[in-house]
């Protein structure tokens, strides 16, 4: 610490803002115990041990609700996840520099984009005048409300993630191809291999610790969709569809000033993603012998 006492100055803020907005707000966990009210405060609100989480299990809107969130927990991870890892090999071919970095920054601009921005977007997109009915016109076919028909929503869910995050991901990957050793490429060129095989041999496997680290994170946040996507993109009409433990908190929780419910749907989803990122940790342990530890 003697040597490198900068590195651990410069961490000290990380270390701050972590303690502050991630450590504290556990001992807040203890109201999803409660009947908690704002009046009585932590220390005098009645104890009820796990009355709110029978109350989530049993309510009758709760199957339709875990399996919306699941499912798009599941399309997030096939769907989402690689994409930007082979936008950043793909990118990474790319010799011309300025073409390189033109496509770059086109990619990461939207992520830029708050989710009401986005929304309204996609919403204008898919209107009765937008450019999908437009095109839809142009084949005969009759006009559709795709964000009235809960069948679109999923679909609309995937391409949103992929258009705003997707180039915003490949940051990351693209440090981790930076810092590849040049002269392994060298040798590979000179024992005749292709560009294929030496992203296959090369880029790919070294660059697999990052990713396994990262899905391992993107594991951790299964069931935490993100309320601004969903409940942005989110009408009346999909709510079969699109309606997740978020949104349903927000309604059933936060409207309601049900905060001990809230509290408890929130500690509830915090406990499945531990008990996924502690499982595929392991997993990833006996595959790569690599995890985050």
């Amino acid at each position: 610490m003697r040597i490198h006492w900068p590195l651990y100055v410069m961490a000290i803020p990380g270390l701050v803002f972590l303690v502050i907005f991630k450590f504290v707000p556990l001992v807040g966990s203890a109201i999803a115990f409660q009947d908690y009210s704002v009046f009585k405060g932590f220390t005098h609100s009645p104890w009820v041990g796990f009355k709110h989480f029978e109350t989530l299990l049993h309510h009758p809107d709760f199957a339709r609700v875990f399996g919306n969130t699941l499912l798009l927990g599941l399309l997030r991870v096939v769907l989402v996840f690689p994409v930007p890892v082979l936008l950043a090999l793909m990118i990474n071919e790319i010799r011309k520099s300025a073409l390189r970095k033109g496509i770059q920054t086109a990619l990461y601009i939207p992520h830029f984009l708050s989710w009401v921005v986005v929304a309204g977007i996609i919403f204008d997109f898919f209107s009765l005048s937008g450019l999908f009915n437009i095109v839809l016109g142009w084949f005969g076919a009759e006009p559709v409300l795709a964000m009235q028909d809960s069948a679109y929503f999923r679909p609309v869910y995937v391409l949103s993630s992929i258009w705003r995050d997707a180039g915003w991901g490949t940051v990351v990957y693209m440090a981790a191809i930076s810092a590849i050793d040049p002269q392994l490429y060298e040798s590979a060129m000179i024992d005749g291999a292709s560009k294929f095989r030496q992203i296959r041999h090369i880029t790919f496997p070294l660059v697999l610790p990052t990713v396994l680290v990262l899905f391992l994170l993107e594991i951790g946040n299964f069931l935490d969709l993100g309320f601004d996507q969903v409940f942005n993109l989110l009408t009346p009409m999909t709510y079969s569809a699109g309606d997740i433990l978020d949104t349903y908190v927000f309604r059933t929780g936060i409207q309601q000033a049900q905060y001990s419910f809230a509290t408890a749907v929130g500690l509830f989803q915090s406990v499945i993603g531990f008990i996924l990122v502690y499982i595929f940790n392991r997993l990833s342990r006996r595959v790569s012998d690599g995890g985050l530890w």
